[in-house]
């Protein structure tokens, strides 16, 4: 049942990542660390976090972010090394790539 249940949170989380293109870098028991690259123009949809993660910025970006709750785009600008971190349930919003070169991250989920 846990195993079972495991698969269904994973799947979840990849959710928020589909159509970006990702690559499963180390899954084991505790973490699952995966490199997604978001294209010019590309979107990361909304959806909620299956587990604790940090987030780590490879290179410079720019992307809008749209708040889930009340629907306010803003647009957040990263620099390659900045790391932020999400607790598992969060509401995660819907990303859209502004900047005008493809931008990776490094995401590290704890199982």
């Amino acid at each position: 049942m846990k195993r079972l249940l495991l698969g269904i949170a994973c799947g979840v989380a990849a959710l928020a990542w589909a159509g970006l293109p990702s690559t499963v870098k180390l899954d084991n028991a505790r973490v699952h660390v995966t490199e997604v690259t978001a294209a010019p123009g590309s979107v990361r949809e909304r959806g909620v976090r299956a587990h604790d993660q940090a987030i780590v910025f490879l290179d410079d970006c720019r992307y809008e972010r749209t708040d889930p709750k009340t629907g306010a785009k803003t647009i957040q600008e990263r620099k390659a090394g900045d790391v932020i971190w999400h607790t598992q349930g969060e509401d995660a919003p819907q990303l859209v790539n502004t900047g005008g070169k493809a931008y990776r991250t490094v995401v590290i989920e704890l199982k």
